[in-house]
Formats: structure tokens, sequence, C-alpha cells
């Protein structure tokens, strides 16, 4: 087969099965069966780029970061829609559009979500916009493509082609996001609308890749030389082009809807998405230009919100769980209360600060509900029924897993565990210790890592150094080769640089610039251990904030025990690297734009080993911006503020 014949077929058969996965959750083909056609078609992609499809299933990971998004003016405005609070309202709505016709009406749930338009030109999506205010929105078209459900080719299409959808983050998906920044200590989102809108809106597309996001199409905005009578009739037509099209009831009779309403809100768990209402709409498109629309809405829809439910419960404890990145997250343990079709047993306490402003405390009647239909919250404490006995809550000041100190976050309210050694922490400080930019343990990735943890064959970074190989071989998927190879790999880490066991010990605020900085100014790991903060802070890159944290964790009892038994283990204490040519000395440069001669990290080399800094954005202070191709902002400030500007081959000329 021709290489452009097998490109097109790859295509086709990657976007039947993306279609049975994503939309129909009926996949006929391994996951592994995918991945091996997805890896080919990048393969013959990579060396036959003329031939690659804009609607390829290889786009769907995310392009080049963007500076901006650019606007789009909707040929077919995307309304909003009057919202209706009781079933006396609905009951209204009815009359005033039977007053005119008799009718029939889609009720539809309302996906609590971000409303697109995604347009199609001889089948191809083409581009992606927000709402915005209905008539202009952005153009978001490379983040929209990582949307899996939303198909990039469409057989038997018209010409051209706009339909409206809801993007949303599946529920599972919003758990999971906000159990990792929970875990990071960064602030939790609200509800899954607020996490898929800034995931959509997320300049680099690869984050909003990794979002996961989904879409229900609910509307067909434009059809060229299609026709159609009703608004039924044209869901149907979307879910023949393979849309993921919102479910749907027809009824003929208001409290029919009414019913269907009640239903859709008692089972609401059981849909993927979130929702805060249904959605009312005649089912005749004729009958709907006839009723046209007001300033703000159409008069032939209306949207029912469910009210939120309220409900009070008791606080029966108070309990402390500490994450992977060492954050204390208080959780409030509740009776037993039923809310939106599930029943709640606990309830997020978020930190410190939020307990205090509410003063909730154990044994205290609260009012209860599910922030944004998901997460349970507190909203108040009522004061009239709390015990006598009760007193303030704090949270405990050392860590509940290891007892080592816990200190605050210098950007939020999180406590955070400063134990080296703790437990609770101990897959992501492996995984960390590991890692590329610090140990650089080739084969120590993430899966053996909770294998060796699982097996209780480490307990510490520094058990890495004494591990029993003969019993590593003998561990599921590992055997003599993998564990041969993984301790030579560990041996080697003991050669390294100071610089990386330094960025290694994931102290707060040291990364591998000032890791860099710390191991060429006190050139040894004693050296640099017995430094106070105001030696600390003279140096280059060096703030309060990071020498107090730093200080902080050489003190620390867990953390002179570590470093103990990696000088015992005969790891190099000492700063291998030396800057001899320092022709960048006292420089500053920002890179921008697409780089084709080098990775942003081979340029930031190069700058530092000749004794520069790179920078991430342009300022009064930045010596030199080196510009690839399509740059953006920092260009434009660059030149606004007179800063110098290297093309890649002038910088390449300055460090040959």
């Amino acid at each position: 087969m021709l290489p452009q014949e097998e490109i097109l077929s790859l295509t086709r058969e990657l976007e039947h099965h993306n279609y049975l996965y994503y939309v129909c959750d009926a996949p006929e083909i391994p996951d592994f069966e995918y991945d091996r056609m997805l890896r080919r078609l990048e393969e013959l992609e990579s060396e036959y780029p003329q031939f690659r499809l804009a609607s390829s299933p290889t786009q769907r990971v995310g392009g080049i970061a963007l500076d901006q998004f650019e606007s789009v003016r909707h040929e077919v405005p995307l309304e909003s829609l009057q919202d209706v609070f009781s079933f006396e309202e609905l009951e209204d709505f009815d009359a005033r559009v039977r007053s005119v016709h008799a009718t029939d009406y889609t009720v539809e749930p309302k996906v609590d979500g971000l409303s697109v338009a995604l347009e199609y030109l001889d089948g191809v999506f083409v581009r992606g916009a927000t709402r915005g205010d209905g008539l202009v929105g952005e153009d978001v078209t490379e983040n929209l493509k990582t949307v899996r459900s939303i198909p990039l080719h469409l057989n038997h299409a018209p010409k051209r082609l706009i339909v409206r959808g809801e993007v949303f983050m599946p529920k599972q998906v919003f758990h999971a996001l906000n159990d990792a920044r929970q875990e990071r200590g960064e602030t939790l989102f609200a509800n899954p609308r607020n996490a898929a809108a800034g995931s959509l809106r997320q300049l680099d597309p690869k984050i909003a890749a990794s979002r996961r996001l989904d879409i229900r199409v609910f509307n067909l905005q434009l059809a060229e030389g299609v026709s159609f009578s009703r608004h039924s009739e044209t869901l149907d037509f979307l879910r023949e082009l393979h849309f993921p099209v919102i479910p749907y009831d027809l009824v003929s009779d208001i409290h029919i809807a009414e019913e269907k309403i009640t239903s859709l809100n008692e089972n609401r768990e059981a849909l993927s998405f979130d929702i805060d209402g249904a959605v009312l709409k005649v089912d005749d498109l004729a009958q709907r230009i006839e009723m046209g629309s007001t300033a703000k809405f159409p008069r032939w829809a209306a949207a029912y919100k469910y009210p939120p439910e309220i409900k009070p419960t008791v606080v029966r404890d108070i309990v402390v769980q500490v994450g992977r990145t060492g954050v204390l997250t208080p959780k409030a343990v509740v009776e037993p209360v039923r809310l939106a079709g599930t029943t709640v047993t606990n309830a997020t306490l978020h930190n410190q600060d939020f307990i205090t402003e509410k003063d909730i405390r154990i044994g205290d009647t609260v009012l209860i509900r599910k922030a944004g239909e998901i997460i349970p919250e507190i909203l108040e404490v009522v004061p009239e029924k709390r015990p006598l006995n009760s007193v303030p809550y704090r949270l405990p000041d050392r860590c509940p897993v290891c007892g080592a100190p816990v200190e605050r976050d210098e950007d939020g309210a999180a406590l955070r565990c400063t134990g080296a050694e703790c437990p609770a922490q101990l897959i992501r400080n492996l995984t960390h210790f590991a890692s590329r930019d610090a140990m650089d343990i080739e084969g120590l990735g993430p899966a053996v890592i909770e294998l060796l943890v699982s097996e209780k064959c480490i307990a510490s970074a520094a058990d890495l150094y004494c591990l029993d190989f003969d019993k590593v071989s003998s561990l599921r998927g590992l055997g003599k080769t993998s564990a041969e190879n993984l301790r030579n790999a560990i041996e080697k880490s003991k050669e390294n640089d100071l610089y990386r066991l330094i960025y290694a010990f994931g102290i707060r605020q040291v990364g591998v610039k000032a890791a860099k900085v710390l191991a060429s100014e006190f050139q040894t790991l004693d050296q640099l251990m017995d430094a106070d903060r105001d030696t600390l802070c003279q140096i280059r890159d060096i703030g309060e904030i990071t020498a107090e944290s730093i200080v902080r964790w050489f003190s620390a009892e867990q953390s002179r025990h570590l470093i103990g038994r990696l000088r015992e283990s005969g790891l190099n204490f000492r700063c291998l690297s030396e800057v001899t040519d320092r022709r960048f000395a006292g420089l500053t440069f920002v890179l921008t734009g697409a780089l084709s001669l080098f990775t942003r990290e081979e340029a930031t080399e190069k700058i530092e080993s000749f004794g520069g800094k790179a920078a991430s954005s342009v300022s009064k202070k930045t010596s030199f911006v080196v510009a690839g191709e399509n740059a953006g902002s920092k260009l434009r400030k660059a030149q606004e503020l007179g800063i110098p500007v290297l093309s890649e081959a002038e910088f390449l000329e300055r460090i040959q």
C-alpha cells in the first residue's frame, strides 16, 4: 500500500474506533491495538508530512501554545435561555406558546459546561469558538481538537455545517483533577463547569488535552443544502453524522414534560456530566421562526433550573489526610444525609482558614449542600445547636503520619509536612528523586517505584542504594535483566553533580536553576548545610523565602538522617561543574516562539553554561530575547522596551 493510501486508511479506521470508544462507549479493539495503529500513523506522517490530513487523530494531543485567542463573529448567534425556577413559571411559558400554536416539546438535560460552536467545511472540522457574548466568541479550535468525542471528519455531511454543543469535564475526570490539585496544595475547582471553562481557555492545547474534556451537541446552527421541519429531526441527523448528541424526550403535554424534568433530576447521578436544570424547546422549527426572540432570549425555549438542596447534619469528627505532596487536608465526617441523589458522609473543609472563618467544631450542627452539585460543602454552622463543651478546631502542628513539623505555604493557606522521609509522600518523593532533572535514574519510573514500595523493598530514597537486587529480579514485570540495568543506573547516579542531589531533595522553592546556583556557590553539600539564612540571601536568585525553606529543610531531623545514609552509600557531595567561559555573565535571556535548532531545555543549558540566566518573562532587566517561529507577546514587549532580539542563527553565533 502506498504511504498516502495507508495514511488515509489508518486515519479513517482510527476515527471509527475513536467514535466507538468515546461516543458509543462500545470499543471493538483493545487499547494496545489502537495505540499500535496510532503510532504507525505518527511514523508515516513524520516521514510524509505532505500527506497528513487536517482531520488526523494525531492532532488530538495538542499543538503549539498560543499567545492569545482570536475573536470569532458567530454567523448564527448563540442565544442564551430564559430561566424559570418553578413549574408554575414553566406552565406560564407553555400557556404563552400555546396561545399561538399547539406544539410538541423536546426535554433535554441542561449540561453545566461551556457552550461552543463547531464549524465544518466539506466534512472537515475547521473552526471552533466559545459562545462569548453570543455574537462574538474566541477561537479555541486547537483546544477543541483535543476533545476526542468531537469528530474531526464527517462522512456524507453538508458542504458547510455549524453545530452548537456544551463542552464539559466528566465527573470522574473532575474528581481526579481535584484530588491531584489538593495533593499539590492548589486551589480546588468549585465545580466541573469552572474546570471545563478553565481547561478550554488554556493557551497551551497540551494542557487542554490532559484535562480529557467531552461534549454534547444540542443544536444545528446551519446546514447548507439540507432542510428540516423539526428540532428532533436535526438531533437525529447529527447523531447519524457521529456527533455525541444530547439525549432528549419528545412530549406533547406540559405535565408530562414536568414529570420528565423531575425524573431527570432524580436520576442525574447516572449521567457522566453535571447538570443544573432541564431545557424545554418547541420542536417545530417553523413555529420557532414565527415566535422569534426577545433582545435576550428565544421565545420558544425555557431553562428550568433545579434548586440546590440544603440539609442539616452533625459533624461527628474532623480527620486530617496527608497527600503525596505533603499537604494536610481536613475533612468533616458527618452523619449520613441524602443530597442530590447520593448519600453524603464527608464534606471538604479545605484548610484552617476555612474552618476558622466558619468556626466549624466537632459536634456542631451544620447546613450542607453540594457545591456545583458535586462536592459536599458546609455552608454554615447552626450556633443554637452547638454543644456546651465544644472547642475551636485547630489543625495539628505536626504531621499525623510521620510526626515532622508542618509549615504553612507562603503563597496560600495550605499546611504542608516538612518530613523528608514521610511515608505519605514516599512515592511522590521517590519519583521526584529519580526524575531526569534530579538523579536521572533510568528505569526507575513511577510504576517501578510503586512496585518496590508495595513489595516493601524501599521506604526512603536512601534505600535505593542498598536494594536487594535478588529480590528485585523476582518481582513481577522485572526479571534479571531489568534488575541489573536498574542496579547500574542507581550506581551511576552516585557520581552525579551536586546540583542534581540538591534538586532531588525536593526542597520547597528550590528548582533546577536554584540548585545549580547553590552547588556552584557552596561547592560541597556540607558547606550548604552549614549556611545560615543571611548567607543564603546574599546569593543571586535566592530570596528570603527560599533561604528560609533551605535552612528549615537541612535542620530537620529526617533530612539529616537521609543525608547521613546517602553519605554512607557513597554519593557525590561535591560540585563537579565549573563555568570557565563566562561570556554571558550578568546577562538575562528570554526564549520565545518555536525553536528549530534547539529545544528550550538545550538553549537554557547553553545560556547557563556560559554564566548567563534564562528567564520566563520579559522586563527592563532582560538583556536579549531569542525569538523562534511564531513568537508572540514576548517579542512584542521586547520591541516596545527596545530590548535586543536575536534570531536562532544569531544566538548560535554567540555560543559557538
